[in-house]
């Protein structure tokens, strides 16, 4: 019998509409063009679209440019959780996750070798009202509508086991790694650009120390970096902004960056 974990935060995070998603999406894509080698990783954020959706789509439309599209039959996603306490990593119980543009499957097999040999734990719990990987789900179905996901949660653990686990994914050739992160959260306008420019600066140099109040995703990020660091990947910076800059206020504002690997 098939479990779809429902979208938790459709209408909230982004409309519940089809149709009006659908729009957002693909304005998103056309309005923020960029250009890529074919990557092996994109690092994205995750607030509401209205906030941080053309920071995500510049990482999207990178993917789109080089043509990776085609390659790509899952998806490794990471992000951090911010609802349910967490030691370690977690995966679902479900075996598609729904959005309003149709649901996408999960790659079950893919999850239970993970299970088998990292230490990685089916944690329902966390995944339930999660918002940083279903954040990214209008993205990938609008254009990878066949891929299967690999939707993970990581919580408080050491770079190496994420990076071991990315090491997994790009040994089978056809897995996009996609880290789901913010940056900084809730400073003044001026302040934020200061702290998000020398996180910038860590994440360019792929160095694996950046830190929670420097990027909520910075378990997963730091594992990222790691394995690329290990395998002699390059990175490009391809959007640097915060809410104040799309559709918040200047008072408090929260950063994001995009970033593509290759």
């Amino acid at each position: 019998m098939s479990h779809i974990r429902p979208a938790a935060v459709a209408g909230l995070f982004y409309p519940g509409d089809p149709q009006v998603l659908q729009q957002m999406v693909e304005g998103f894509l056309a309005d923020n063009p960029a250009s890529s080698p074919t990557p092996a990783a994109l690092i994205v954020p995750h607030a509401g679209l209205v906030y941080s959706g053309p920071i995500a789509a510049r990482a999207y439309s990178a993917l789109v440019s080089a043509g990776g599209a085609r390659r790509w039959h899952r998806v490794l996603l990471l992000g951090p959780n911010h609802r349910v306490p967490l030691r370690g990593i977690a995966a679902p119980d479900a075996d598609r996750f729904a959005t309003p543009l149709g649901s996408l499957g999960v790659d079950l097999q893919g999850l239970v070798e993970l299970e088998r040999e990292f230490d990685v734990q089916v944690r329902p719990d966390v995944h339930e009202l999660e918002h940083c990987l279903e954040v990214q789900l209008p993205f990938i179905k609008t254009l990878l509508p066949a891929v299967a996901l690999i939707p993970l949660v990581v919580g408080q653990v050491a770079p190496e086991a994420v990076a071991r686990i990315i090491d997994w994914a790009w040994g089978q050739g056809d897995v996009l790694v996609v880290i789901s992160s913010d940056l900084s959260h809730y400073h003044s306008y001026s302040e934020a650009q200061r702290i998000d420019a020398e996180t910038d600066s860590h994440i360019l140099r792929l160095d694996h120390d950046v830190r929670p109040d420097q990027a909520c995703g910075a378990y997963a990020l730091n594992g990222l970096t790691l394995a690329a660091q290990r395998r002699g990947l390059k990175i490009q910076r391809l959007d640097l902004r915060n809410s104040g800059d799309t559709a918040g206020s200047r008072d408090q504002v929260v950063g994001y960056g995009s970033y593509v690997l290759y």
